[in-house]
This record gives C-alpha cells, sequence and structure tokens, in this order.
C-alpha cells in the first residue's frame, strides 16, 4: 500500500523500532513498545482505503499546522475529475466515468477523516451533473459537509494527447478545488427530514 500511495518507508524488525529514526511507525499491537516517542499505528489501518490511510499519516505527521480543513474538488462531466486536500495538501486524484462508482469513493473520504471543516467544490460547468452528485451526497452521506459550485472556466488545460487517462480532468478539479464560490452547509436528511 504505501508503494501504491508513493509514501516512502523502511521495514525494520520489532525488536529495531525503539532505534528507528523515522517518522512514524506501522507495527501491530502485539509487536509494540510500551512506550515510544514517535506517532505510531497498528496494522489494521491497511484494511482502509489507501487515501484514507494517506490522509491520517498526513494528520499524524502535520500534527502542528492549524487547519482541520478537508476540501474535495470536483469537475463534473463526462469524465468526472476528483481532488482530494486534506490539512492543506493534496492525498489524492482520480477520475470517474460513473457515479455510482464516484459518490462511494467521496463517501468513504468524508465518513473517514477527521476535520472541522469538510468541504465540497464542484464546478459549475456541468450544473445537471454537478447537482445529481450534490443529490446523492446528501442521500447517502449522513453528515454535515459544505457545498461549494465554482466557476470552474478557464480551469481545463491543453494536454497533448487529448485526455491522458483523465489527467485533463483531475487538474481541472485540482484548481476547483482552490477557487471559492457561495458555501452552503448542507445538513443529513436524517436531521431535517
Amino acid at each position: 500500500m504505501f508503494k501504491e500511495l508513493a509514501i516512502p518507508f523502511d521495514s525494520i524488525l520489532p525488536s529495531e523500532i525503539d532505534d528507528f529514526d523515522g517518522d512514524l511507525v506501522v507495527t501491530t499491537e502485539k509487536e509494540a513498545p510500551k512506550q515510544i516517542s514517535m506517532p505510531m499505528l497498528f496494522d489494521e489501518i491497511i484494511s482502509k482505503d489507501p487515501i484514507v490511510v494517506k490522509g491520517i499519516i498526513t494528520k499524524m505527521l502535520n500534527s502542528t499546522t492549524n487547519s482541520s480543513k478537508l476540501v474535495l474538488g470536483i469537475d463534473p462531466g463526462q469524465r468526472i475529475g476528483v481532488s482530494v486536500t486534506y490539512l492543506e495538501n493534496e492525498i489524492a486524484r482520480a477520475f470517474f466515468v460513473s457515479l455510482d462508482k464516484l459518490i462511494p469513493y467521496l463517501i468513504s473520504i468524508l465518513a473517514e477523516l477527521p476535520a472541522a471543516r469538510k468541504i465540497v467544490k464542484i464546478g459549475n460547468g456541468d450544473m445537471k451533473t454537478a447537482n445529481k452528485i450534490l443529490q446523492m451526497l446528501n442521500l447517502q452521506f449522513c453528515s454535515k459537509f459544505e457545498i461549494e459550485f465554482v466557476d470552474e472556466s478557464s480551469t481545463t488545460l491543453k494536454i497533448k494527447n487529448h485526455n491522458q487517462r483523465g489527467k485533463r480532468d483531475m487538474l481541472s478539479a485540482q484548481f476547483i478545488s482552490q477557487r471559492t464560490g457561495n458555501s452552503k452547509s448542507i445538513l443529513p436528511l436524517s436531521i431535517t427530514g
């Protein structure tokens, strides 16, 4: 998983943990030292979505940051680009061709990463898809989040070879995540009825 996430790591024996000079240790509860001065995660974290794992690691390694914000930038269209920014760090980019795959991905990230503010920023270039995303999130995600429809003009870059595996859509989503729109708080239907 760490290779997939491009997170550098060292593999060490449990007996070497006390002398390890890294930033974070991932081990089993059984093999964990009783006292350790660095942050530690247990191996059950590996069962979570890789982006959630990267977010949790980002939070542990940036514990001094004042930000407690999760921003999902979404470029709606035929291909839907997504950029995930957590604690001011972009931790993921992805693209989807189906809302049925997009919505569970978004919900997993929104549900698993703790943040004081969870903001979903959707580009206004395809409002039919944008409203559908909002409607599906509101029906399926049972917690509060903020929504912003942002101006997505000039977010699409001209990339050679058209759209290399969704690269243009993911970059557009990144630009959308950095823009500001009119913010509206969305409460789950279980509260609003």
